[in-house]
């Protein structure tokens, strides 16, 4: 559906693209552009690696927990006034965290400037859905989707210069006159569409709320408790519990409300929402699944600075950047499904031989190639998936769509942060005392069973490539110590190498269910496909 010709004042749909990319762009920056500035956030503000991990974890939170509310905010009161309102917050709230003279104000100021990406993201894919008709839809999705592809690596090389060069307070100035840019070309080009006037669903977002909001802290920060007490009798499984309860209550209610409801539950009716709502889930989860494990390997086995590690994808990203708006521009032309499908297996192939790729001394041109195809399956699935997910929703809905599969999206990327710290220490525990056995039978017989036990306790300690295995005895001659450490070296090295690719190995299970989903869909000419939904939905309500 198109938005009235009044409403843009004679101005093309593409004149809204500006803003709402902008503001895109600053969101998914900043979901990773901190990550590369830890080691010095310890150093600034003299905290734990636990406390700065909150920096991030506040951001995403927030993010997380809100979405489904911010969505239904703009089938309210407006795209544009909520984008509007979240992109000042953003603003104002990254000024406050280059400002933030403690750790304490900064995870603060990182928590409000989670609300204001809550705020704009879900109007982003609302307002194209309902400004653009739906032969040019899948196009405008592809921009936007490139966005994403763009912002990926953009964060940690721009954080990674802003921090070696003028300052961590940077990694947060920087937004400033972006987010003024784009409150201006906000203000001058964004329509004011229509609202729905409907009563709002309180005990809804009370619910919606509460019961994401454990299980994303409990998902996020299990790994931090060990999977065990948070605080006296609270503990990391009774969290999640919790959250799964209240999100049933809140499912039930939802059903009870029917279309008054904050998430109405016959947008589930359409199989290509349905499924594309899962596939979103599943392609964030592997993007997770991803980094986490080979931006330590970069890193600790190869030895790369923080820098030179985030180049390592920067062709990926670009080539990703690019492949998008074709993709979108494929998709109206041809049943999006087979896109996305496509763009599934792509990924599927490039991860499994990029961990094929994971070992001591490779040489890096070799983890560029499948990184290459990363992009360009990543370019293939974002622009068409959001558009696959948002296609015959009407006006009246637009938002609580968006916002229930950004929600989605976001959620499965928290799981996927949990399920690979995980999987990688649980598989270090094996490997390293693994290969510290194979790099024991070149040293003294006396040393090799002290060898391997120091490896086996750092393992369980959740110790990688960088944290070490052995510390060699006062009292062994200097040769003897030498060959020690350059053991001690290899076997930390192909230990933590040998998780890492067992690892990645998971993402590809995950990104075969992403492609089984693309393949579910229903298939149809984009033009056709549009009407459909509605009708299926009407229907079952």
């Amino acid at each position: 559906m198109t938005a009235p010709a009044a409403d843009l004042q004679g101005r093309s749909p593409w004149s809204i693209l500006p803003p709402l990319c902008l503001g895109f762009f600053m969101i998914m920056v900043d979901t990773t552009i901190v990550n590369i500035a830890v080691p010095t956030l310890q150093d600034v503000f003299d905290a734990s690696l636990v406390t700065v991990g909150w920096v991030n974890s506040a951001y995403l939170l927030t993010f997380a927990v809100l979405l489904l509310v911010t969505g239904r905010l703009g089938d309210r009161f407006g795209p544009r006034p909520v984008f509007v309102a979240g992109l000042v917050v953003f603003t104002l709230a990254s000024l406050a965290c280059g400002l933030a003279g403690s750790v304490g104000l900064l995870i603060a100021a990182r928590a409000v400037q989670g609300i204001g990406g809550a705020l704009m993201t879900p109007q982003t894919m609302a307002m194209i859905t309902r400004v653009f008709p739906a032969q040019k839809r899948g196009a405008a999705l592809g921009i936007w989707g490139s966005v994403a592809g763009v912002a990926t690596i953009t964060g940690p090389v721009l954080g990674g210069v802003l921090v070696e060069t003028v300052g961590w307070e940077w990694i947060f100035y920087v937004n400033i006159p972006v987010g003024v840019v784009a409150l201006w070309l906000s203000l001058t080009r964004l329509p004011a569409l229509e609202t729905h006037s409907r009563t709002f669903d309180v005990p809804g977002v009370v619910l919606s709320v509460v019961g994401l909001g454990l299980l994303v802290f409990g998902l996020q920060e299990g790994p931090t408790y060990d999977w065990g007490t948070i605080v006296g009798p609270v503990t990391v499984p009774v969290v999640v519990g919790a959250g799964v309860l209240v999100s049933g209550a809140f499912l039930l209610w939802q059903r009870h409300l029917g279309d008054d409801a904050l998430l109405p539950l016959r947008l589930f009716v359409h199989r290509n929402f349905a499924l594309a709502n899962v596939a979103g889930a599943a392609v964030s989860f592997s993007m997770t699944g991803i980094f986490f494990p080979f931006t330590l390997y970069l890193q600790q086995v190869l030895g790369l600075s923080p820098l030179h590690a985030a180049l390592v994808g920067l062709p990926g990203s670009l080539i990703s950047g690019v492949v998008a708006p074709f993709a979108g521009r494929l998709s109206d032309r041809v049943a999006g499904k087979w896109v996305v499908a496509t763009g599934f297996c792509v990924l599927a192939v490039a991860i499994g031989v990029l961990a094929t790729q994971v070992q001591p001394g490779v040489e890096v041109w070799r983890l560029v190639v499948p990184m290459l195809g990363f992009g360009i399956g990543t370019g293939l699935v974002f622009s068409p998936l959001g558009n696959l997910a948002t296609t015959g929703l009407d006006q009246r809905t637009a938002g609580a769509g968006a916002g229930a599969f950004n929600t989605n999206r976001q959620v499965g990327g928290v799981i996927g942060s949990a399920v690979v710290v995980a999987a990688l220490t649980s598989r270090l525990a094996v490997t390293m005392p693994a290969a510290a056995q194979d790099a024991a039978a070149a040293l003294p017989a006396g040393l090799r069973e002290q060898f391997v036990d120091g490896f086996r306790q750092a393992a369980s300690q959740g110790l990688g490539a960088a944290g070490g295995g052995f510390d060699a005895p006062a009292d062994v001659p200097a040769d003897v110590a030498e060959q020690l450490g350059a053991a001690a070296r290899a076997a930390a090295e192909a230990g933590f190498a040998a998780a890492a690719a067992q690892t990645l190995g998971l993402t590809v299970l995950v990104l075969v269910l992403g492609a089984v989903c693309a393949f579910a869909m229903r298939g149809g000419r984009p033009g056709n496909a549009v009407q459909e939904p509605v009708r299926a939905a009407s229907a079952a309500g």
